[in-house]
């Protein structure tokens, strides 16, 4: 089963998929995987990192830091993956070295089938940056595309797709 969870900043989205995550390997008995894509810059960024953590304390999840190239990962076969996030993994495409720059949605599409194809559940996390209403510059126009053009492209393919509002789930897709 792929699952694609999203919503704003703070709405409860990782927490959601977190324990969505726990329930499935419970009920299949199959190990948890999480793999982290952010990385930590600043002061905020590890504290940010810090909290994910102290949420996931004790679930029983493996964790598995990725920040680019998610098609060269390689996980035991038959888990629930937890994949947190997407928005993460496209800006260190995009930016990073050894990111895949231009063809960034082509390159995160491509590690999200093989995580698939390595895993029996996925769940993805991404997040909603697009209702704000400001313009940014053209770097930040482009990254925003891409997001857009994966969520898109993710939530054809998914089973489920879920929208987190202040804390509650929207389903959209069954």
């Amino acid at each position: 089963m792929f699952v694609l969870i999203t919503g704003g900043s703070g709405s409860g989205k990782s927490e959601y998929a977190e324990n969505r995550a726990v329930r499935l390997s419970n009920e299949t008995g199959l190990p948890l995987y999480y793999i982290a894509t952010m990385k930590p810059f600043g002061e905020e960024g590890r504290k940010r990192v810090e909290r994910h953590q102290k949420l996931r304390s004790g679930k029983g999840f493996l964790t598995v830091e990725r920040y680019v190239n998610l098609k060269e990962l390689k996980l035991p076969k038959e888990g629930v993956v937890l994949l947190e996030c997407l928005s993460n993994l496209t800006a260190n495409e995009m930016f990073e070295t050894g990111g895949a720059g231009e063809h960034t949605p082509e390159e995160v599409l491509l590690g999200i089938q093989e995580i698939r194809s390595a895993s029996r559940h996925l769940i993805a996390v991404t997040n909603d940056i697009f209702s704000d209403g400001i313009r940014y510059d053209k770097t930040t126009e482009q990254y925003q595309r891409y997001l857009g053009w994966i969520n898109r492209k993710l939530a054809e393919e998914a089973d489920e797709v879920t929208e987190i509002v202040c804390g509650i789930p929207l389903c959209w897709k069954e």
